[in-house]
């Protein structure tokens, strides 16, 4: 079971080596990845370059935002499942992309997701919080559940039928994609038990207050696009959720 992974990345000179590493040490033997770069002025693509050949494909651009970046990479993908690891991001173990293949062995699954953990951007072994999804049941999107996007790997024909990301988003087209593909269309998922995927803190969302207000509002726009009612919590409790959050 061939799985596409997608890493975009912009002046990260800091963190792409150990995402790329992460990802070209799996020990899944059918792996296709591609890296989107947005056109960096940093060390990046010199980093990169060192792992070209066993890269399948590398684009350096200027593009309008990750989001255009990541549909850039979906299209590109030939794999029967897709993933997306963030250059700040890196799986926790060599087999994570091998626990994926085995869980999608089963074809009446369309997604499959994990745990991850939140680490330091210092330290990449202080873990500093622990987002444990648990199993999914219909309806939990209402009370504010959703899983870690890095950990959801996806059937590269649920693309085809359900679209990409919606690039109107500025900082919440995954949560969008996955309110549309589990809640809307309902899609069937497996979990995953385990921790596939770390992340350091200070995400694109979460480095401003703007920023965190302006993901809230775009959590509100999804429900709306998609012409869905949110629940209390995504009106009310989850945007006061995450500003505590922000602030502690």
């Amino acid at each position: 079971m061939k799985i596409s992974i997608i890493t975009v990345c912009y002046n990260s000179e800091a963190t792409i080596e150990l995402a790329l590493c992460s990802v070209l040490s799996q020990n899944h033997p059918d792996l296709e990845y591609i890296v989107i770069d947005g056109g960096s002025a940093d060390k990046t693509l010199e980093i990169i370059q060192k792992y070209a050949d066993r890269i399948h494909c590398v684009i350096s651009e200027k593009d309008e935002g990750i989001y255009y970046a990541l549909n850039k990479g979906i299209a590109m993908a030939t794999g029967d499942i897709v993933g997306i690891l963030h250059s700040d991001d890196f799986y926790a173990s060599d087999s994570v992309l091998a626990a994926v293949a085995r869980a999608m062995e089963d074809q009446c699954i369309d997604a499959v997701y994990g745990d991850l953990q939140y680490v330091s951007k210092e330290d990449s072994e202080k873990v500093t919080r622990n987002w444990i999804s648990g199993s999914y049941q219909e309806g939990m999107f209402l009370k504010g559940w959703m899983p870690p996007h890095p950990s959801f790997f996806v059937r590269r024909c649920c693309y085809f039928r359900l679209g990409v990301f919606n690039t109107t988003f500025r900082s919440a087209a995954d949560y969008e994609l996955m309110l549309r593909f589990i809640h809307k269309h309902k899609i069937r998922l497996s979990y995953l038990p385990q921790v596939l995927v770390k992340m350091r803190v200070g995400g694109k969302s979460n480095q401003s207050l703007f920023n965190r207000l302006r993901a809230n509002r775009e959590d509100r726009l999804a429900w709306k696009v998609n012409n869905l009612q949110p629940g209390l919590w995504t009106l009310t409790l989850k945007p006061l959720s995450k500003l505590i959050q922000f602030f502690s």
